[in-house]
């Protein structure tokens, strides 16, 4: 009797552990088809038509905004695929004044938006600011009749100011690789006498080729993503051909079939990134490589490797930094903060922390259905919320437009029915939608960042709960929480932040008379009221930095140690691990 007890017992608790399988199954599925839902309605949208503007689309706006959109890209890669490698060859094989402090300040850009730095630089730059003032006084001018820079507004001013900004997404990857690459293959290179120079082109740039490709490739994305830059510097890409066509148009179908031209350059980016590196694959010949000794620079040497690694950080924050604080300071000093700037940091705040919420617990559904093993399925809806990030914001927004609008209509018809009152557009008025579209878009590094928090737990806690007659739920709240709890804050934090610097997608789904710190800031530069968005920039910027600093401590605590002894590169105290590889395993599902 004791035995058959037993037994039904452990029947029961199998069965509940099953149950529990398939409900975050069906959490993953459900999330999956969130994501894809935006890309499967926009095809529909497509196909709808374009109330006879198609053929003007077609002839007058795709091939030049498709050929502005490919200059753009080829511009932007070169120039990231030069600094991002260049900086990080020179930081970690050489030292040189300053290099400690460049090595995390090299990443600073990042938390600079592309439509911040345009914003700062058009008034920077602009014929009457103060740099080309002071040119002009130097050099004896009176006027910008008789001296002025070339116009930043300009296909090369959009490269040169999305270069300076996305770098950094290059050098994240490439100096991670240069780090845990082997010293002795470096060294087994020089004893064969090549030269120094020749090591970093024939051997450190092709073993760190699919760093930079991973790299460039997120940069790239993001450069089509914009819609601020490129709109402020007078570039019409496809994201801007996009805006300008449902918003100015009134013609959502049209905008849709420009999105699909943006997908396709999408996918090939996609796969021209796994085709570069198609035969690839490299691997440590010991368990504990020596990390590379930086060789001591002097003179002339020294001081062009500081030149070349500093140039970019002045370029591409401190200076647009130190704009945004004096054009805070002559705002706040003049008139304070308004009610309006208080408002719409509350609405950011809001926004963001509700959607980091939410894209957490779907996060959190996709990557513990991949924990509990649930078969193909599983993986399928595991990649699938991933493929949002790839997908530029304002092309999500469009594809979530008719969705979301078909359910108001059918929520309001039904409170009508039933209640006898009107609803109105429940969720395109309440941010519903714009929720949606922060979640489409964000997945990917949720579920990356609690993927990577759930690695580092082995899987015999999870045969020993299921031992014990724990349900998964039960277990994920009595083990996998309160041990990737420092991943999954990680993780929130860099949701929260990039909900809200996001651009394309507030602008397209925010309920009417709705703005954000970032919807403000684009409004004050489209009027050319520099000043008055200062301090909503100098804000985002701040917020920005936080994740940058996390990633800068990363890459100190990636480097590999040798037992009994020191790494050069080694810091002195303990760095974050747990919370901020989250960081970046996802951006590099980016």
């Amino acid at each position: 009797m004791t035995i058959a007890l037993q037994d039904k017992v452990t029947r029961r608790r199998l069965l509940r552990g099953f149950a529990g399988d398939r409900a975050w199954l069906a959490g993953s599925v459900l999330v999956a088809a969130l994501v894809c839902l935006p890309i499967l309605s926009l095809v529909l949208i497509a196909a709808g038509g374009s109330q006879g503007l198609w053929g003007h689309v077609i002839a007058n706006v795709l091939p030049s905004a498709a050929r502005d959109t490919l200059i753009l890209l080829a511009g932007v890669g070169v120039l990231v695929c030069t600094i991002g490698t260049g900086t990080a060859w020179l930081v970690t094989a050489y030292d040189f004044p300053g290099r400690r402090s460049l090595q995390w300040a090299l990443l600073l850009p990042l938390s600079v938006p592309t439509y911040i730095i345009a914003y700062a630089y058009l008034d920077i730059l602009h014929p009457v600011g103060i740099v080309q003032t002071t040119l002009r006084d130097l050099l004896g001018y009176a006027s910008p009749r008789d001296f002025r820079l070339p116009d930043i507004r300009s296909m090369t001013g959009c490269i040169l100011l999305l270069g300076l900004v996305l770098y950094p997404y290059v050098y994240l990857t490439t100096r991670a690789m240069f780090l845990t690459q082997a010293a002795n293959l470096i060294e087994v290179s020089r004893t064969l006498g090549t030269r120094r120079g020749a090591v970093f082109r024939r051997v450190a740039v092709p073993l760190a080729r699919p760093a930079i490709v991973v790299g460039m490739s997120l940069a790239l994305m993001e450069a089509l993503n914009d819609i601020g830059a490129s709109e402020f510097l007078g570039v019409r890409t496809l994201t801007v051909s996009i805006y300008s066509t449902w918003v100015s148009r009134s013609d959502l179908p049209g905008a849709a079939q420009i999105s699909l031209v943006m997908l396709l350059i999408i996918v090939g980016l996609l796969a021209l990134e796994r085709w570069a590196r198609r035969e690839q694959r490299f691997a440590a010949t010991a368990q504990r490589p020596l990390p590379l000794q930086p060789v001591r620079l002097t003179g002339l040497q020294a001081a062009g490797a500081l030149l070349f690694c500093a140039t970019p950080v002045a370029l591409g924050f401190a200076a647009p930094a130190a704009y945004l604080v004096h054009g805070a300071y002559a705002r706040f000093s003049f008139a304070g903060i308004s009610e309006a700037m208080i408002r719409q940091i509350l609405n950011t705040v809001t926004v963001s922390a509700i959607a980091t919420l939410f894209v957490l617990a779907c996060g959190l559904a996709v990557a513990y259905s991949a924990r509990l093993g649930t078969g193909r399925t599983g993986i399928a809806a595991a990649r699938a919320s991933t493929l949002g990030y790839a997908v530029p914001g304002t092309v999500l927004a469009i594809g979530l437009l008719a969705p979301v609008g078909l359910a108001d209509v059918l929520i309001a018809d039904t409170a009508e029915a039933v209640f006898g009152i009107s609803t109105g557009l429940l969720l395109l008025g309440g941010g519903a939608a714009l929720i949606m579209g922060y979640a489409a878009r964000f997945m990917a590094i949720s579920t990356g960042g609690i993927e990577a928090g759930f690695s580092r737990i082995s899987p015999s806690l999870d045969h020993a709960a299921r031992m014990l007659g724990h349900a998964p739920t039960a277990a994920l709240r009595r083990v996998h929480l309160p041990l990737s709890r420092t991943a999954i804050a990680a993780t929130g934090l860099l949701v929260f932040v990039d909900c809200m610097k996001e651009l394309p997608a507030t602008l397209l789904l925010r309920p009417l008379n709705f703005d954000t710190l970032a919807t403000y800031l684009y409004g004050e530069a489209a009027r050319g009221t520099y000043e008055e968005g200062s301090i909503a920039a100098l804000l985002i910027v701040l917020i920005g930095i936080v994740p940058v600093v996390l990633l800068s401590r990363v890459g100190s605590t990636a480097i590999p140690r040798v037992p009994g002894r020191r790494s050069a590169e080694a810091p002195a105290s303990g760095g974050l691990h747990d919370p901020v590889v989250p960081g970046l395993d996802a951006l590099g599902s980016r």
